[in-house]
């Protein structure tokens, strides 16, 4: 007799949500593996230098395009990666150029994208309630004749 647990979603979303799953934990695995890997087979002498030159040439796009436009938006970001990995494939031919800025486009738009959603999660989270709706019959009534108990507001005005 085989047992269900009550927990899972029947079969067919089941088997999709296991996809999504595995998918997920192989970019993340994927992608620390390849960095080390990176990190390992780097000269000695440069490893932590191009990511300083990629960080330092991010970061002046990205301010002079706030500059630019006077404002700090998501775009100037996904803008700043696109321009970054074109400028830094650039000895490598037009056709590394379009396909490292479209990476870092990408890479940036995600990264951009997931930092709007949790803003906006985080902001629903922390919202105010509601004010609690006050019994109609205990306000004062809306015409100048005070409710019994009630003093004149005339008298104060």
């Amino acid at each position: 007799m085989r047992s269900r647990t009550p927990a899972r979603e029947p079969c067919p979303w089941r088997s999709v949500d296991d996809c999504g799953g595995a998918f997920s934990m192989g970019v993340i695995g994927g992608a620390v593996f390849q960095a080390i890997k990176g990190f390992r087979n780097a000269p000695v002498g440069s490893r932590h230098r191009s990511f300083a030159v990629w960080g330092g040439l991010f970061s002046t796009i990205d301010r002079g395009l706030v500059q630019l436009g006077g404002k700090k938006d998501p775009w100037n970001s996904i803008t700043s990666g696109v321009l970054t990995g074109a400028v830094l494939a650039a000895r490598s031919g037009p056709l590394a150029m379009t396909g490292s800025a479209m990476m870092e486009g990408i890479l940036l738009a995600l990264i951009e994208g997931v930092g709007i959603l949790l803003t906006r999660y985080t902001v629903q989270q922390f919202r105010n309630a509601p004010p609690f709706l006050e019994d109609p019959s205990q306000l004062p009534p809306k015409d100048s004749t005070p409710a019994p108990g009630y003093p004149s507001y005339q008298k104060y005005h």
